[in-house]
């Protein structure tokens, strides 16, 4: 069964959401074979894992996975509320709503394995220095998602203050990848923060340039944009399923490790069964040039992640000790060695 559902609502009450879900379930876990193991992605090439996986049915045959549900998200929070409120049982999400279900939702979510490295960039139509960037509007998929955050501290790092409106150096607005696409062409915002395919397809459609390629930023060019994510308890109760999984995407990352081209085509394939619109050839090279696939959730990443969204006042506390475990991801490979 597919689901899809969107959410466009302020952090606020996305936080009040995922704190009262925390101690209401809206739906048990499953407690067998019989029931199905939910598993939740969006239809993004950041998800390229997922994406493959699913549409090559990898998931549902691994041995030991069970009855598989696969539910579609259109945004990270609303991933993260079925989660703790225990109508999802596992997803593909980006770092910043899960580092902010763990802090408000009483640390239960856990990390398990990474999935895709870097894929993020700031595309601008015509500013060439951060200073010319006064005055001017830029978008982020959603308030308070991972590239939300990125575009307000880098902005920060530069000197220029943030407004939802008018009063700041820069306003930046929250709005879908689709709409900001469509507010770029039209010339109504400057540019972006936003994972690939956006980036790419902001270039091929209308022009530009990249400002900023957000993996310039961190140590070594490596930040998560994707993780893999479950909770505490269904990682003491459904351990054999979850181990079948993880098993899954390992060699769905080892493939595409193997033969990036191959994959990004069966990727390609995917999203476009999804969304009715496959990426140009020129557009998905592009696009996959910026991603890695990794095993890694790089772990220092995510502490300065929390930092930052802390320092922007986003979650109460960048103390996320536990949010990773990689204890599945270590007895797969530990048991695919000779």
């Amino acid at each position: 069964m597919r689901l899809l559902r969107s959410s466009s609502r302020p952090l606020l009450l996305l936080c009040l959401a995922v704190v009262s879900l925390a101690g209401c379930k809206r739906e048990s876990s499953p407690s067998g074979a019989d029931s199905p193991l939910r598993l939740g992605f969006f239809p993004n090439i950041t998800h390229g894992q997922a994406l493959v996986g699913d549409a090559e049915g990898v998931f549902a045959a691994q041995p030991g996975v069970g009855r598989l549900e696969v539910m579609q998200f259109n945004a990270g929070p609303a991933a993260m509320e079925a989660l703790v409120g225990g109508s999802l049982d596992v997803s593909y999400v980006g770092p910043g709503p899960a580092i902010n279900t763990y802090l408000k939702a009483g640390k239960d979510l856990r990390i398990i394995a990474g999935a895709v490295n870097g894929g993020a960039v700031l595309v601008v139509k015509s500013v060439r220095t951060p200073a010319e960037l006064k005055g001017k509007k830029l978008a982020t998929p959603q308030l308070g998602n991972t590239q939300d955050i990125a575009l307000r501290h880098w902005l920060k790092a530069q000197g220029l203050s943030i407004s939802a409106d008018q009063g700041g150096d820069v306003q930046v607005v929250p709005i879908s990848n689709a709409d900001i696409l469509g507010q770029y062409l039209r010339g109504a915002i400057e540019g972006a923060w936003v994972p690939e395919p956006w980036g790419a397809r902001m270039l091929a459609e209308g022009g530009g340039h990249i400002l900023v390629n957000e993996k310039d930023l961190w140590p070594d060019g490596r930040f998560p944009t994707t993780v893999l994510v479950t909770t505490r308890k269904m990682m003491e109760t459904q351990r054999p399923r979850l181990l079948a999984l993880v098993r899954a995407h390992v060699q769905l990352t080892e493939r595409w490790k193997a033969n990036p081209t191959a994959f990004a085509i069966s990727v390609n394939s995917a999203f476009g069964r999804i969304t009715h619109k496959p990426l140009a050839t020129p557009v998905l090279q592009n696009a996959f040039s910026r991603l890695q696939p990794s095993l890694d959730p790089v772990p220092s990443a995510l502490k300065e992640s929390a930092r930052h969204a802390h320092e922007l006042g986003f979650i109460p506390s960048d103390d996320i000790e536990g949010l990773v475990d990689l204890s599945l991801l270590d007895e797969v490979r530990g048991a695919a060695k000779p």
